[in-house]
């Protein structure tokens, strides 16, 4: 089932009844709308005036939904997630953090050689010189040892929004909307692997003692392209401010067509398939994590 995304940069008033979110605004307090809880997938609350009831906020928590908070600068700032969203959850947690080293540079290998495909696939689509990083991503090795995935970044950027552009969290533009379409990757693939029963705290690469969601930044790199063909778009469409249409755009990725063999998914169904390999390969049950290639 596709699950919605609600996106609130308005001061709207949210709360629950009878399992429903009910939405109204504080000038018309009679007119109200409601959204089924078990449809909700993802909810961004920009404004900073908008209120949310504590028990809108567990009933979308029980329902594996990713609540994700905007600063004062509208840009994503925190995440709530359930703690408790998965029936065998301490056995994956013991599974995972018991991985072994050579697991997990395993995992970590098939992960850049995914986000090397996926990277130089969106180049040929868009009549750039994707055949550069075919190279780089045959034969990777166990735990990305010659830094393969560094060598591919300067390729592909330099590639995909020529020579000048350099990739920063604190650039310019198009460098924030990567920043922001990565931020509502980021919660929907934390989301899903705490309803795959794993703890986004603990990362196969990624490791920095103030990152919550080390495991999530590991896990989406292949998914990173995504976001990226959609920023593209808008960038050559000279729509280059992050405006509230622009987001909009930018959370559709959430929607985005991705093929797992020769079946079609949505990107945020697509999410759960990678994450459900991924605790197999933590349980010994699979050896391959599910990647979607880009086309």
């Amino acid at each position: 089932m596709i699950k919605r995304t609600l996106f609130f940069s308005t001061p709207f008033c949210l709360s629950l009844k009878n399992s429903q979110m009910v939405i109204n605004t504080r000038e018309m307090p009679d007119m109200k709308r409601s959204v089924p809880i078990e449809d909700i997938g993802c909810v961004v609350l920009e404004h900073q005036q908008t209120t949310v009831t504590l028990p809108l906020l567990n009933a979308l928590s029980d329902n594996n939904a990713a609540v994700i908070l905007c600063g004062e600068n509208r840009m994503p700032n925190a995440m709530l997630l359930n703690l408790d969203s998965n029936s065998t959850q301490g056995e994956s947690y013991r599974a995972q953090t018991d991985a072994s080293e050579p697991l997990k540079k395993g995992l970590w290998r098939q992960v850049v050689e995914a986000k090397i495909r996926n990277q130089a696939a969106l180049l040929d689509s868009l009549g750039r010189d994707g055949s550069r990083l075919k190279p780089l991503y045959m034969n990777v090795k166990s735990g990305d040892a010659d830094n393969r995935e560094g060598i591919a970044a300067k390729i592909y950027w330099s590639e995909l929004f020529g020579r000048d552009f350099v990739r920063h969290r604190d650039g310019d533009s198009p460098n924030d909307m990567l920043n922001y379409g990565y931020s509502i990757l980021r919660a929907a693939v934390a989301r899903a692997l705490m309803g795959s029963g794993l703890f986004p705290a603990f990362g196969i690469f990624h490791r920095n003692r103030y990152n919550a969601f080390p495991l999530a930044d590991d896990i989406m790199e292949p998914y990173r392209p995504f976001v990226d063909r959609i920023v593209y778009r808008l960038h050559v469409e000279n729509r280059r401010e992050l405006t509230k249409e622009v987001k909009g755009e930018l959370l559709r990725v959430l929607f985005a067509d991705t093929r797992f063999d020769k079946t079609m998914r949505p990107l945020d169904v697509g999410l759960t398939f990678t994450s459900s390999s991924l605790a197999g390969c933590f349980a010994g049950t699979r050896k391959k994590i599910a990647y979607p290639m880009l086309e």
